[in-house]
């Protein structure tokens, strides 16, 4: 079977439900987010890569162009309605979360699977909310120490749980065989 190269049906709506699945995960993991933050010298940050963990996983499911932007703009969409109220910041900050994944799957031309390719989506996805924190005020009044901490706890969490996490789940999907019912996954295609 060859493999179409425009998105199918199918691939958006696999995007789509595994965005609304992490949607709801999203809206859970603000309350989680938000009980760190107590404890200080940012350690909250270090799980803030579970909000761009969606557009890493669906690309590796499904590698076509704008998966990612898709997955994660749906996600950030249905986390407002899941929480019920409506946030333009909150689908701002999804468009380009999912814009920065996107621009290092192209630099692969959408073909590799591999850890180090997650890991850098999760990574850059974490770099582009830094401008957005900065624009809307969040970072401005930090110190410089206190900066480059919290930038650092969150690039690590890009890294480690939006790409490092992502890549374990989809390995964990792609021995379990569900993804062979996407119907362009062979044998041949799998990548250590």
């Amino acid at each position: 079977m060859k493999k179409r190269r425009g998105l199918t049906l199918t691939d958006v709506l696999v995007t789509v439900v595994v965005s609304l699945v992490f949607a709801v995960i999203y809206s859970v993991w603000g309350a989680f987010y938000t009980a760190l933050k107590p404890l200080g010298i940012h350690l909250n940050e270090l799980v803030y890569g579970m909000w761009f963990i969606a557009p890493v996983i669906v690309y590796l499911i499904i590698r076509k162009p704008g998966v990612a932007l898709i997955a994660e703009f749906a996600a950030a969409s249905a986390e407002t309605i899941v929480l019920l109220q409506f946030d333009v910041m909150l689908i701002i900050y999804g468009l380009i979360q999912g814009l920065a994944c996107e621009l290092v799957f192209a630099i692969v031309r959408y073909k590799s699977t591999a850890l180090m390719v997650a890991v850098s989506a999760g990574t850059a996805a974490a770099l582009s909310t830094l401008p957005l924190d900065w624009y809307y005020g969040y970072l401005a009044h930090l110190e410089i120490w206190n900066l480059i901490l919290m930038a650092g706890f969150r690039i690590l969490s890009g890294a480690v749980v939006a790409g490092w996490l992502a890549h374990i789940l989809y390995r964990a999907l792609l021995e379990t065989g569900v993804l062979k019912l996407l119907g362009q996954y062979k044998e041949t295609e799998r990548e250590a």
